[in-house]
């Protein structure tokens, strides 16, 4: 097959300037308000943000009073490398990356060049606390007179002024560290941090981490064979997984280490310390079973105060446990007769049956701020108080998420005319977090369908987000994640709109669709992956592509293709070794490929334990489908994923290879699954473009 240059884009592509757009913008990233964190007063909110929407570096800011101003600029201070957390984040941005602050937001920490940095927000003046590095996850007492941090394994406590450094723990040798994450409760279970200060800041919560017995994986960089590999623990399928541990680190006084259940109960998804006192829940390896444990910091002894329990696995959600101010415990309530994933309060469901609880964003004093789904293209913020009910905070159209502080609320929306900002109190709007990122051009223009009998929500884009003259009929795209954790059809555009909307002004119709597993659909639809990842969502890709056509005649279904990336390129994989018969190309980015080959938390959750449930594990993977292999496949893969390691694409390779079946690889040297290298971004677009185009069969008539 013959690929023209990418770095030529023809005459017919009416953008050619969007692919360099989409690299200069990381994804349309940079200028965006992240991280806001609002101080216990609601008076002030830091923030990261880049200067411009092509600006790489991010600054930390303050709003106060009304206004915004710079409290730490990194080019003002020392040159800093690769920031660690940026990979299991999906950073892409440089410079300040992650910060932490205290309760009132006066003080705010961070590292940077593995420095220890910090900064008042009352003068700006950012100033170094010298301790010895390389410093990771700083984070000030909540009443900013200390600062604890990581380095080496090691819990380290130090004034702000530089005295009183100590180690508070120290490593138990290579495989034994304090106070960080491991990989799979940052990666699959959305616990990126491991230490937590006491209410009081007489004391730290930390974990203690063993991956003495986690396999190591080594990742070489063959692009620079100069350089020795580098080993980590990464804990597979079916593989032993890290013994992690909680302890109560006293400033002054004896460690006491809180008294986990153990046994079945592997892993620790959530940790914490309010004005209640420390908490922690923790899951068993099969996740049927999550408790949250009250913890006595004197003693150790932990107390159950609930227990949730599911026939497939335990939903984890973001902000999940917390505790209002009279101690009232705020979690899931996943309740079965109305198929409704509900906010539960003191033990009693708050929200009504249709209402998907999605995340819970803090609390006000009795009050919950949360996130919750009604339709599935969209996403809205709701506060429940004991006196109103439920009340919804967010009005346009779109994707609402929400950090709260005091009786402020940070509102960041996303719908049909970009993204903002806001800050409230009350009905009052107090201001408003300048958003700077760039708008994409061309600007996405979704057409949102409910296609066949499962309502599949779809989006569809178009060439100049018209219907084609009549006569005309365009090649199909599929463009899914369809996966677990993502849904991609929502009424607030992101870069994977964007995106869509150029491969639409190349000539053709982009159908995205949002398939069994994604969120947002209730608990059988999520659960209905349960033992077969891959079955359920090709077959909605299928579905959805199929009722599109019969209701758009000029949707051309001799001609298919589909591209993904991770699981949505396992999926477009799948869709032409497995559907040759509707799909007639396929370009898969970071695709697993042998199931058992991804970590435990992960897929254990949808397929269970592999020496159990080896079936499901093999129906979920692609090798034994390599011989069906008929169509054109591009493979494309980052050789220093941690994540999907690069060997999935090279196993799916070797098996193509050895049944005789063609197919192209594009290796991405020096990339890891989050693509972050402008040249390679842009023109990975236009090759995978050429790929699809130079693939499918000349355009079929009208009849």
């Amino acid at each position: 097959m013959h690929l023209p240059d990418p770095q030529d884009d023809g005459p017919d592509d009416p953008y050619p300037d969007f692919p360099e757009q989409f690299a200069r913008t990381r994804r349309f990233s940079l200028g965006a308000v992240r991280a806001p964190s609002v101080s216990a007063d609601g008076r002030r909110v830091v923030f990261l943000r880049t200067r411009t929407g092509t600006d790489p570096t991010s600054l930390l800011r303050l709003w106060q009073d009304g206004a915004e101003r710079t409290l730490a600029d990194p080019g003002d201070l020392p040159a800093a490398p690769e920031d660690p957390l940026r990979e299991r984040t999906r950073e892409l941005a440089l410079g300040i990356t992650a910060f932490a602050v205290d309760a009132d937001c006066t003080l705010a920490a961070f590292a940077l060049g593995g420095a220890l940095w910090a900064v008042r927000t009352g003068d700006a003046v950012p100033f170094h606390v010298p301790v010895p590095g390389p410093v990771f996850d700083p984070r000030p007492s909540p009443d900013g007179s200390r600062i604890a941090y990581v380095s080496e394994g090691a819990l380290h406590v130090v004034g702000v002024d530089g005295t009183g450094a100590r180690a508070l723990a120290a490593p138990e040798g290579p495989c034994v560290g304090y106070g960080a994450s491991d990989h799979i409760s940052a990666e699959s279970m959305g616990r990126p941090r491991g230490h937590w200060w006491a209410h009081g800041g007489d004391a730290v919560l930390a974990v203690r981490v063993d991956e003495s017995d986690v396999q190591l994986r080594w990742y070489a960089d063959p692009f620079r064979p100069e350089r020795a590999p580098r080993s980590a623990p990464y804990p597979a399928a079916g593989t032993a997984n890290p013994r992690v541990t909680l302890h109560v680190l006293p400033l002054d006084g004896e460690r006491v280490q809180v008294a986990l259940p153990g046994g079945d109960f592997e892993y620790l998804p959530a940790a914490g310390w309010d004005a209640h006192g420390p908490f922690a829940t923790v899951q068993t390896r099969d996740q049927h079973t999550l408790r949250t444990l009250a913890v006595d910091p004197a003693t150790g002894h932990t107390r159950t105060v609930s227990e949730r329990t599911d026939a497939h696995w335990v939903e984890l959600i973001g902000g999940t446990p917390c505790r209002t101010a009279s101690g009232a415990l705020v979690e899931p309530f996943d309740d079965e007769g109305c198929d409704t994933r509900r906010l539960a309060v003191d033990g009693r469901a708050v929200t009504p049956p249709g209402l998907q609880l999605t995340a819970v964003h803090g609390t006000q004093g009795d009050a919950v701020l949360f996130g919750g789904v009604e339709e599935p293209t969209e996403e809205h913020v709701y506060r429940y108080t004991p006196e109103r009910g439920c009340e919804r905070l967010s009005e346009e159209p779109g994707v609402h998420t929400a950090a709260v502080g005091g009786d402020t609320v940070v509102l960041d929306s996303a719908g049909a005319h970009g993204r903002c900002v806001t800050l409230r109190r009350g009905d009052a709007l107090l201001g408003e977090l300048a958003t700077l990122a760039e708008k994409p051009v061309p600007q996405p223009r979704p057409r949102l369908l409910a296609l066949g009998e499962r309502r599949l929500r779809c989006a569809l884009f178009l060439p100049g987000g018209r219907q084609p003259r009549e006569g005309t009929r365009l090649p199909v795209l599929l463009s899914p994640y369809g996966g677990p954790g993502m849904q991609l059809v929502r009424k607030g555009s992101g870069w994977q709109d964007a995106v869509a909307q150029w491969f639409a002004e190349q000539g053709f119709a982009v159908l995205v669709a949002d398939g069994r597993g994604t969120p947002g659909r209730g608990l059988a639809w999520e659960k209905a992956v349960s033992g077969d990842q891959l079955g359920p969502a090709l077959e909605d890709q299928v579905d959805a592509v199929r009722a599109a056509a019969a209701e758009l005649p000029y949707l051309d279904l001799s001609r298919v293709g589909i591209r993904g990336w991770s699981f949505g390129g396992t999926l477009a994989a799948a869709a032409v070794l497995r559907r040759p018969d509707v799909f007639h190309v396929a370009a898969a980015g970071a695709a697993p490929s042998d199931q058992r080959h991804y970590d435990s938390h992960w897929k254990e959750r949808f397929l269970g334990h592999p020496d159990e449930h080896p079936a499901h594990y093999a129906r979920s993977s692609l090798l034994d489908d390599a011989p069906g292999l008929r169509r054109p496949l591009l493979l494309m893969h980052g050789t220093a994923d941690d994540n999907v390691a690069f060997t999935h694409t090279l196993k799916l390779s070797a098996a193509l290879l050895a049944a005789g079946r063609p197919h192209t690889v594009l290796p991405l040297p020096g990339e890891t699954h989050l693509v972050r290298d402008p040249v390679t971004q842009r023109q990975l677009l236009r090759y995978e473009r050429d790929f699809l185009l130079s693939a499918l069969p000349a355009a079929a008539p009208q009849s």
